[in-house]
């Protein structure tokens, strides 16, 4: 045997250590046990286990998921036909119908509508003034007539159950709900209660969702989804299981609370709502809105009757209330102006200069005869109607602002909620009670029943109850 050939086993050994390019690594010496081995194979089958559970739950969501989708599908379907069914029996019934003799042709709207004057003899734009029949003015100056009396009887006396001022201010907080809206999208920017009913509360929020709460179970009545955007004003039917509410995506939606379902949408505007006002009949809704237009709408048609600008003015409106009567309400603007406006001649009645900002609340009370506005110059006015003028001005904190005022049914009391809770009384206009209780700005207060309780929501999501 040769040199070479000692060597060649060496040589290969050599080659073949240079082909292996990555070198295994040995076990730790802890893992080569039986016990470590079975601990591994322990873990893997958890892992394989586990991972079959998350698919078999996957698997069933989608399957779920996939029911609901088909069951969609086909009520959307049946809800085609049935449309198309009705369309195609309308087109029939109107190709073959015939006049009938008797009947008195409709008259043609004139092409050009007369136009209002307001309070400086301003020429204003009223669209849509073919709704305003003499029948609907006459509903609306009969039941004025009514509230009229009512309220000249009611304002002798003070109502026994009524709680006194002194009561009024030992108020505390007895109960506080922050589930009613979304976590995710905070803020709770609307409040009402039923006016026959204190006890069921409608709140409206951030995350676009209508809430009727019952205080008295303290429970969720009905979560109301339809708007696009946030909810900016909520209104309780008294005498109808009826909501109504507005939005900045430019609809106000009326709802069914026992059916918790979208029963109408009126379409007045073509900006955002800024405020709704529902008419002492319970059949008419007047809004406001950043197009610089107030509207006045059937609920039951969702027909808007007529709508009015002061072109004069080109400001948007922020805020819109009824008079107790119903006859006259007023509007406030983004420069700071109060407007009165006669419902039946769709006129600017009056105005009330003297806010440094934006009017952010109007509320008249049931007297009749105050109007309390509140705007972004920290500063609560009061307005004497039958003398046009400003007899009280109650200045409030630096940066106060001023989101929501209220009268308590007797007008006994003002709530004003803003950067914190504070209630007058009226006459002396005196505070009594001041509730910094809320973590963000207060976005709407109510009184309840004789005042025996006052609610309140904020940005920080919640709804509080006050009393003894």
């Amino acid at each position: 045997m040769t040199s070479s050939d000692a060597l060649w086993p060496l040589q290969n050994a050599s080659v073949s250590l240079l082909l292996v390019s990555h070198p295994i690594r040995p076990k730790a010496p802890s893992a080569t046990s039986i016990p470590a081995i079975l601990k591994s194979l322990q873990d893997e089958w958890d892992a394989v286990m586990l991972h079959s559970f998350t698919l078999r739950q996957q698997l069933q969501t989608t399957r779920q998921e996939l029911s609901h989708a088909l069951y969609q599908h086909d009520a959307a379907c049946r809800v085609i036909a049935r449309l198309t069914k009705e369309v195609t029996a309308a087109r029939e019934a109107l190709a073959t119908l015939k006049p009938q003799a008797g009947l008195i042709a409709p008259q043609a709207t004139p092409a050009s509508q007369p136009a209002a004057v307001g309070a400086g003899g301003e020429a204003m734009e009223i669209s849509e003034q073919v709704g305003m029949t003499p029948e609907i003015i006459q509903k609306l100056q009969d039941k004025a007539t009514v509230l009229t009396t009512e309220r000249k009887k009611r304002g002798k006396t003070v109502p026994e159950e009524l709680v006194r001022a002194e009561d009024l201010g030992k108020y505390r907080q007895v109960a506080s709900h922050a589930g009613l809206h979304s976590a995710s999208i905070p803020g709770i920017l609307s409040l009402d209660l039923c006016p026959t009913d204190t006890n069921k509360v409608l709140t409206g929020g951030a995350d676009k969702n209508v809430v009727v709460f019952d205080r008295r179970e303290e429970q969720i009545v009905a979560t109301l989804k339809g708007h696009t955007k946030k909810v900016s004003s909520v209104i309780y039917h008294p005498a109808q299981s009826v909501v109504f509410s507005a939005s900045p995506d430019s609809t106000i939606r009326v709802w069914s609370v026992t059916g918790g379902n979208c029963v109408q949408v009126i379409r007045a505007h073509e900006a955002s709502v800024t405020g709704l006002s529902l008419h002492a009949t319970g059949d008419y809704l007047l809004s406001s809105s950043e197009d610089q237009y107030w509207a006045f709408s059937d609920i039951q048609t969702g027909r808007v009757l007529t709508k009015v600008t002061d072109e004069t003015a080109g400001c948007a409106l922020t805020c819109a209330q009824f008079h107790p009567d119903g006859l006259i309400f007023g509007t406030g603007t983004a420069d700071s102006q109060i407007k009165i406006w006669d419902l039946k001649e769709r006129t600017n009645v009056a105005n009330f200069p003297g806010h440094s900002g934006p009017v952010t609340s109007i509320a008249f009370s049931e007297n009749g005869y105050y109007l309390a506005t509140g705007a972004q110059d920290s500063s609560l006015k009061l307005w004497d109607l039958r003398k046009l003028k400003n007899f009280k001005t109650i200045t409030l904190d630096n940066n106060y602002e001023v989101k929501s005022l209220v009268f308590d049914q007797s007008g006994t009391y003002l709530a004003v909620g803003g950067s914190d809770i504070r209630v007058y009384i009226c006459k002396q206009w005196s505070e009594v009670l001041n509730f910094p209780d809320h973590s963000g700005l207060v976005t709407g207060v109510a009184f309840g029943e004789h005042a025996q309780f006052l609610a309140s929501t904020g940005m920080d999501r919640s709804l509080k109850f006050y009393s003894l």
